[in-house]
């Protein structure tokens, strides 16, 4: 049996089996129209005399649902993007320069903990170097020192050495 959608008259092949005579509701698998689909009958009806002549009004007769027009889809007007968007739907202001916590930001830049560590060890490396380069002369000018840049500049060669035995196990 052939079925045809009232809606978008797309044809589909069902079992003859699958359509009782009490009818079987059906959905079109284009569209998703139901309708309550009864047996097609291709026997020719012959007129019969009939003994006795009906006077009451026939049954109701079953409406026939009107096919549905298929809805055109509409492009969306407002761009997903745009910044009013975001604003209303998501309260992303992309007009006024915030930062990450919602705090605005002034035109500074921040140094942040890791710069600082950065400089800072450049800072004792620099003054490490300038008191190697200079240990002579410190020495001369204050005899006591020597012994503590002694100290200073074995407690340094300990840590390389540290960090060498580190680096070399992995």
């Amino acid at each position: 049996m052939i079925l045809t959608c009232n809606s978008c008259e797309k044809k589909f092949v069902v079992p003859d089996k699958a359509i009782t005579v009490s009818g079987r509701t059906v959905q079109c698998g284009s569209c998703g129209n139901k309708w309550k689909q009864f047996p097609i009958k291709n026997v020719k009806t012959e007129v019969k005399p009939d003994k006795k002549i009906n006077t009451r009004k026939p049954a109701s007769i079953a409406k026939v649902s009107k096919p549905r027009k298929k809805k055109e889809k509409t492009t969306r007007e407002i761009n997903l993007y745009s910044p009013e968007y975001l604003k209303k739907k998501h309260g992303i202001d992309l007009d006024n320069s915030k930062d990450n916590y919602g705090k605005k930001s002034t035109g500074k830049i921040a140094f942040g903990f890791y710069n600082s560590l950065i400089v800072l060890i450049v800072f004792i490396i620099a003054i490490s170097k300038s008191l190697y380069f200079f240990q002579d002369t410190i020495v001369q000018l204050m005899p006591l020192s020597e012994f503590y840049l002694d100290y200073f500049f074995e407690s340094i060669k300990n840590i390389f050495e540290i960090i060498k035995s580190l680096v070399s196990s992995y």
